[in-house]
């Protein structure tokens, strides 16, 4: 969203960069816009202007004659300064990007900076800080982010921002994650939430985006894993019309569909590596080229990853590009499991069965203090999503009276870790036993969705539902129905 020269979107900007020609170039671009500029060739020079006044943005390059920039970035980190920060770096100087962005800055240009991205950077630091600014000059003591009029503003009759509403649980390890969204959506750092199937990654992604200045543009969500390989490019950066089989007219991509809002890429490990070369591309270059077309398109969009991997370990053993992990893992944000905050399980259950009910258009049995006792036990390897799972089974099962738990359900645990048996005589029946226990596995890790599972083991769902007939296996009929979102 760019900036206007209404009073009301007039903002005052600090410029810092030695370069006579560049310093002029942006104060007239920026005061075109109808913004306030003064401008500094050095660390020194800047420094006194802070001291002197506030400002809305500072803008700084990285390299100054009496220092970095950074230096600045650290300053208005420990003054507790308002101002939102953009730093500018070399071509090529990605390190640069990722210090900064990882030290506070609210987002960074690569130089020799194009105008349009330069306007867009600007006016998203303008729209998520002015109102801050705004009455830091009125009081002072004001620290960043507590901006009234701002999305991250609104909030709960307890208190908390409106959109952390949908994390459920007031345990210690769901406080230190729900504070670390809060923070982190300030800037238009690259966020990696890392975290065991159904522990509620997209929730958190969500939660990021409904608190940051973007929350009133797109959330765009991909799994990475389900999108077949010969249509990833098509799929994430567009396609012109005839670019393929099938492309009978022009088509954005997911990029294209964020602009101005946050792209949420789930799964991210699961991402070939030549697509992930192209991801990397248009992360750094914050443009994208449609298939079949010959020019590129600037996209302004917030990026969000997440994974049940390990990517270190992928980027070790060379399934996954270490220049990407380190352009996406800027700020990671890691979801507890189930098992690490049970006290939340009263709650949960809760928040699931008003949504059970609403979703069924009748009252859900109320929760009681035997189906407690009993989740309380159950290992609950499958973390949010498997509990749901039990929690649809124990009212589709209900004769109106109390909640219980269906014990002829497969218990993740049990599932994940079975029996050892003795080598069967024949091959056919040892094959179908190793099957088996790696279909068991992958299921309970999954939370016993089938569409998950079998994407997981490079499967359609026609071959899994095949081999879990075949082989005997019991799932709950209703996980078909199961979204795979959390």
């Amino acid at each position: 969203m760019a900036a206007t020269g209404s009073s009301s979107s007039s903002a005052r900007i600090l410029v810092v960069d030695d370069e006579p020609d560049l310093r002029a170039l942006y104060e007239l671009t920026l005061t075109r816009e109808g913004h306030q500029v003064d401008a500094a060739a050095t660390l020194a020079e800047a420094r006194q202007q802070l001291a002197q006044e506030r400002f809305d943005v500072v803008i700084t390059d990285m390299r100054l004659p009496d220092g970095r920039g950074m230096q600045l970035l650290v300053d208005l980190q420990a003054g507790a300064r308002p101002e939102r920060c953009i730093v500018m770096t070399a071509y090529g100087s990605a390190e640069n990007a990722v210090e900064a962005l990882k030290a506070g800055a609210f987002d960074y240009l690569t130089k020799p900076v194009d105008l349009k991205q330069f306007r867009t950077v600007v006016a998203s630091a303008i729209h998520d800080q002015m109102p801050a600014v705004r009455g830091a000059r009125r009081a002072p003591a004001a620290r960043a982010g507590d901006a009234v009029g701002t999305p991250a503003s609104a909030t709960t009759n307890g208190g908390e921002p409106a959109a952390l509403a949908r994390l459920v649980g007031e345990s210690e390890a769901m406080r230190r994650v729900k504070e670390r969204i809060v923070k982190v959506a300030r800037s238009m750092a690259p966020v990696l939430v890392r975290g065991e199937s159904g522990t509620g990654k997209e929730l958190v992604a969500r939660a990021i985006h409904g608190c940051s200045h973007r929350a009133d543009g797109p959330f765009v969500a991909v799994n990475c894993g389900a999108i077949p390989e010969n249509l990833l490019e098509a799929e994430f950066f567009g396609a012109k019309k005839g670019s393929y089989t099938g492309a009978v007219q022009d088509r954005d991509g997911y990029f294209q569909a964020a602009r101005g809002g946050t792209l949420f890429l789930d799964e991210i490990g699961d991402l070939p590596l030549a697509m992930q070369s192209k991801l990397l591309r248009a992360i750094q270059e914050r443009s994208v080229r449609a298939l079949g077309s010959t020019q590129e398109d600037a996209v302004d969009v917030r990026i969000v990853s997440a994974t049940h991997k390990d990517l270190a370990a992928d980027v070790s053993a060379g399934r996954f590009r270490q220049d990407l992990f380190y352009r996406l893992n800027v700020i990671e944000i890691a979801v507890p499991a189930l098992r690490e905050r049970r006290s939340d399980l009263p709650a949960l259950c809760e928040a699931l069965l008003a949504k059970i009910a609403q979703d069924s258009g009748m009252p859900a049995p109320p929760l009681s203090a035997g189906l407690l006792a009993q989740l309380a036990v159950h290992p609950l390897d499958g973390n949010v999503r498997e509990l749901e799972n039990l929690l649809h089974r124990a009212v589709a099962l209900s004769d109106g009276s109390e909640l219980q738990l269906d014990e002829g359900a497969p218990s993740s645990a049990t599932a994940a870790t079975p029996a050892p048996a003795e080598v069967p005589s024949d091959l056919q029946s040892y094959l179908d036993q190793q099957e088996r226990e790696v279909l068991l596995r992958t299921l309970a890790e999954t939370g016993f969705n089938r569409t998950a599972a079998a994407a997981r083991l490079g499967l359609n769902l026609r071959q899994i539902r095949y081999r879990i007939a075949r082989l005997n296996i019991t799932v709950p009929q209703d996980d078909d129905a199961h979204d795979d979102n959390a």
